[in-house]
Formats: C-alpha cells, sequence, structure tokens
C-alpha cells in the first residue's frame, strides 16, 4: 500500500506553532536557531575564544534540543516524509532559472547546482556558500537574531525591532533573487 505525503495545510501547521510559541512564552523562552546555536557554541568551548559566548550556557542548555530537533527533523522528514513531488513553480520561474543555467528547477527543494556534494568540486558555488554563510552570521548578529526567532517569537510578542528585521529579511530576499542572483549565474 503506497500513499503519498504532502505538507501538512496552514490550518494544522499554523495553529501548532502557535502553540509551541504559547508555551514558551508561558516559561519566559524564546525560540530562535541563532541563540540556540550560540549556547552550543559556548557549549564547545568558544567561550574561551570570544566574550561573545561567555555567558552560563548551562542556564540555556534547553536551547539544545532546538538544535537536536532540528538535525533530527531534518533527517526524518527527507528519510520517510518525503515525496517525489516536483515543486509546483510558476513558469516564468522555471523559464528564468533554465535560463540562468539551472538544470532541473523546481525537482528539489534546492538546487543540485549549488547545494549538492558534486557542486564542490567546483569554486564558484563554494565561495557563495561561504560569502553567504558570513552574510547569514554577519545579518544574524546585527539583528540580534535569524530569522525563525524574529518571525516567529518577536513578531508573536509584538516586538518593533523583530518586525523591522523581519521587513529587512523579505527586502534582502527580494533583491538577492531579482537582482543578485541573475548576475552570479548570467550564463
Amino acid at each position: 500500500m503506497e500513499f503519498i505525503l504532502n505538507p501538512w495545510p496552514w490550518y494544522i501547521s499554523g495553529p501548532l506553532i502557535a502553540f509551541v510559541m504559547a508555551i514558551l512564552l508561558y516559561f519566559g523562552k524564546t525560540f530562535g536557531m541563532s541563540s540556540s546555536l550560540k549556547t552550543m557554541c559556548s557549549a564547545l568551548g568558544a567561550n574561551k575564544i570570544s566574550d561573545f559566548f561567555k555567558f552560563n550556557w548551562k542556564d540555556q542548555r534547553w536551547n539544545l534540543t532546538i538544535v537536536l530537533g532540528a538535525i533530527i527533523g531534518g533527517f526524518i522528514a527527507s528519510q520517510y516524509l518525503s515525496n517525489d513531488i516536483p515543486t509546483d513553480l510558476n513558469p516564468t520561474t522555471i523559464t528564468e532559472l533554465q535560463q540562468m543555467g539551472f538544470e532541473n528547477p523546481g525537482a528539489t527543494l534546492v538546487p543540485n547546482e549549488i547545494f549538492s556534494l558534486e557542486s564542490l568540486t567546483s569554486i564558484k558555488p563554494i565561495i557563495l556558500l561561504i560569502i553567504g554563510g558570513l552574510l547569514v552570521g554577519f545579518g544574524t548578529r546585527y539583528a540580534s537574531g535569524c530569522t525563525s526567532g524574529h518571525a516567529i517569537t518577536g513578531l508573536s510578542s509584538l516586538q518593533k525591532q523583530s518586525l523591522i528585521a523581519v521587513i529587512g529579511f523579505f527586502i534582502g530576499g527580494l533583491i538577492m533573487t531579482n537582482f543578485i542572483l541573475p548576475l552570479i549565474f548570467k550564463t
């Protein structure tokens, strides 16, 4: 018996996220991957190298469940909950991506031209990943949090800083998608 798994609809996943946020807010906790990674780095000894990581990480060790959950959840989702249905992209988007050199846009969630192991044999994807990682790290530090923290925790607790950060994330994403990526992948 074969069945196809589809993403959970918004009316199930949205209330589940709201429920988790309500529990976290009730206990005075916040959700965000960057704070979880900060806790992990401090626990692994980064506090000996940088003052940024000098805090009592044991008070924040519950954050490590977020990292562990992301790793386990990602594995379960990719191995057991994935389907082979391609992403439903707009035909114009498919044409534009093919013009940029992406062979099969929508066939995978992320493009193999950037994120496959084979792409690591080419210098261009490696440079993109390194620069992208540095920019994400800088942006996360500069905005005092990551996209998940600001968009989920910050907005749900009505923080002005999070609203400004989320607006910045969307503007940055639009600029990257519409202007910078076409320049990088111009064939």
